[in-house]
């Protein structure tokens, strides 16, 4: 077990893309700094109603997305947590622009035959629904990845147990804290 750590003075957010592990990692990751955890998709779907499925289904990725940046803009105005993204969220320039000048944004960042993998196991993701979740993760990756890379801090989420990735972001974040 490792030394505890401070708790941060502003949010954590967890981006990356599908598959990376960022709820997980970020419910462990909060239960390590003593913080809150919030996953935007859960906050959305409990806000619309409805699941990201749906939202995507009967309104449209657009809807969706409109719909994400209000509720992160919310969940990073309250005190610090540990706030989990969906894979899209950081693409919005004025959710990102707003993630990285009030929080620190981690990127999870895995291969992506791993995130097929873990992708493929559940049937709630809209973007690979009926889809090769290997091709669409690499078109994913490509568009998303010089955006993830603008976050203070990369991760890798290898196939590794959650707490080791855990570790690895507290001590980034140490680091960070010592510059």
């Amino acid at each position: 077990m490792t030394a505890p750590h401070p708790r941060p003075e502003r949010s954590i957010v967890l981006v990356g893309l599908m598959g990376a592990g960022k709820s997980t990692v970020g419910r462990r990751l909060a239960h390590r700094l003593g913080l809150a955890f919030a996953d935007s998709d859960e906050e959305i779907e409990r806000a619309a109603g409805r699941t990201v499925s749906e939202i995507f289904e009967q309104f449209g990725e657009k809807e969706f997305r409109d719909g994400e940046s209000r509720v992160i803009a919310r969940l990073v105005d309250g005190g610090p947590k540990v706030i989990a993204t969906g894979g899209g969220a950081f693409m919005n320039e004025r959710t990102r622009a707003l993630i990285l000048a009030r929080c620190l944004a981690v990127w999870l960042d895995a291969d992506i035959a791993t995130l097929a993998e873990r992708v493929s196991r559940r049937d709630s993701r809209p973007l690979v629904s009926g889809k090769d979740p290997l091709k669409v993760l690499r078109e994913l990756a490509e568009r998303r990845n010089p955006y993830y890379a603008e976050a203070h801090i990369h991760v890798r989420s290898e196939t590794m147990p959650h707490d080791r990735a855990v570790d690895q972001i507290l001590d980034a974040i140490a680091r960070l804290t010592e510059t």
